[in-house]
């Protein structure tokens, strides 16, 4: 195989390959070969069939076999040999192909862009502030008293009280739909909460003003999307009883609510809020750090980018907001979406520091282990309740979905890596002002 160079432009390779016809039909022969002694064919013992009958029969699917396992041993190997490692596959044409013949030479031509040479960083030159947020008193108190509105009771409202919006009714009702009842439509001692909208659109609305032991004629009518096609647009009755009239009445924050909760006591409630407040905190104070280190890696570390990958991700960049400004279009049957300056600059900065963070974590040797893995696979099919397993066959066979599950976990994990080679301090910050950093961060 003889391999000419035709392009050297900054990242952008060119090369000829060409395979003379006496290397094909060698590689050919040598296939045959191999192939006869287990060849059986009519009129001949096993293995005696005469090489051009083998040829004949088996020769052009051979030969396109040949040739494709050359052409890819070659740039394997040329590869290996320059050290170049493409942005994107290779686009790789042959020329002359619909003229192309059996005894002539194979002409092809490989074009790509190589991945930039990616400059050394001294992360110990990178200044990074870490916000720390402690679980003040009031942020506590105001969980808790959440949690109180979460977990409230109701209790009877006194004799002859009318029912208010927000407040509890006990009812025995029946449905008719044409004058029939229907199957699911009654039910007794039914807890309903009057503003809930759990019930049909109306339901609830004629409910308010009601006294215990009324007997009261809703009129309502099934939406035309409702769940059951019988039932769906339908005029609708239900005749109800009401047996108690209750008003909301907030948990007392005490060991009791606390109980509930899975807490021993009061005071390990409110331990166990602040520690989730902290790790909120914590969470967000960890985005405003890894923007300020991306920040400084951004301004620091300049390269060529090669054009596909930018190009590429500016589509996407273009694409996804085009969506967040149209949520009503949930397919991409859609015209061409333009890619501006501003795409354009969002793609580089992305396109560079993913390189950046790539050639970091290599070189580190970082790694995402099996683990990791598993549990990033755990969580995303949370999102698909009662379709897990069919969430995880689909990430077992599809390895572009397995390297979106990775990406993340492995750059976080590179962000971590620099954050202790880089000079930290820490800064303890109110709840307001890591607000303010976070809303920030939008902003730029």
């Amino acid at each position: 195989m003889n391999v000419k160079e035709t392009l050297n432009d900054g990242l952008k390779r060119g090369y000829q390959f060409t395979l003379p016809a006496a290397e094909l039909a060698a590689a050919v022969d040598a296939k045959l070969k191999e192939a006869q002694p287990e060849v059986e064919m009519k009129g001949f013992r096993k293995g005696k069939v005469p090489m051009a009958m083998l040829k004949k029969q088996f020769g052009p699917r051979i030969l396109g076999d040949a040739m494709q396992e050359a052409i890819d041993g070659a740039l394997r190997d040329h590869l290996e040999t320059s050290g170049d490692r493409p942005a994107v596959q290779p686009k790789v044409e042959m020329e002359n192909g619909e003229q192309w013949k059996e005894g002539d030479d194979v002409v092809v031509n490989v074009t790509y862009e190589n991945l930039p040479e990616i400059p050394e960083v001294d992360l110990s030159s990178l200044k990074l502030e870490k916000l720390s947020v402690p679980a003040e008193e009031a942020a506590v108190n105001e969980a808790l008293e959440n949690l109180a509105k979460s977990s409230q009771a109701f209790e009877d409202r006194k004799k002859n009280t009318k029912a208010k919006s927000g407040d509890q009714v006990t009812i025995d009702f029946k449905g008719f739909v044409d004058g029939e009842a229907f199957e699911g439509g009654a039910a007794e001692d039914y807890p309903l909460v009057l503003g809930s909208n759990s019930f049909i659109p109306g339901f609830e609305d004629q409910l308010v003003g009601v006294k215990v032991d009324e007997d009261v004629k809703v009129e309502v009518k099934f939406p035309e999307e409702y769940g059951a096609a019988h039932l769906a647009g339908k005029d609708a009755t239900f005749e109800c009883k009401i047996k108690a009239v209750k008003a909301p009445v907030d948990a007392k924050i005490d060991d009791e609510l606390a109980k509930k909760f899975g807490a021993e006591d009061l005071d390990g409630l409110k331990k166990q809020i602040a520690e989730r407040l902290e790790a909120e905190y914590a969470g967000a104070a960890r985005a405003v750090m890894k923007r300020g280190l991306l920040d400084q890696l951004d301004e620091k570390v300049k390269f060529d980018l090669p054009a596909s990958l930018v190009e590429a991700e500016a589509s996407q960049i273009a694409h996804q907001l085009w969506h967040e400004e149209n949520p009503e279009v949930h397919d991409h049957n859609h015209g061409e979406i333009e890619t501006t300056e501003e795409h354009k600059s969002l793609a580089e900065r992305r396109v560079r520091l993913g390189l950046l963070l790539a050639e970091i974590g290599q070189k580190a040797e970082i790694t995402v282990n099996d683990q990791e893995m598993t549990q990033a696979v755990m969580q995303a099919a949370r999102q698909y309740p009662g379709q897990e397993r069919a969430f995880f066959e689909f990430i077992q066979q599809n390895q572009q979905a397995q390297q979106q599950l990775r990406a993340p976990i492995f750059e976080d994990k590179v962000v971590d890596h620099i954050a202790e080679k880089a000079d930290t301090s820490t800064k303890t910050v109110t709840k307001e002002e890591l607000e303010k950093a976070v809303e920030a961060l939008d902003q730029l």
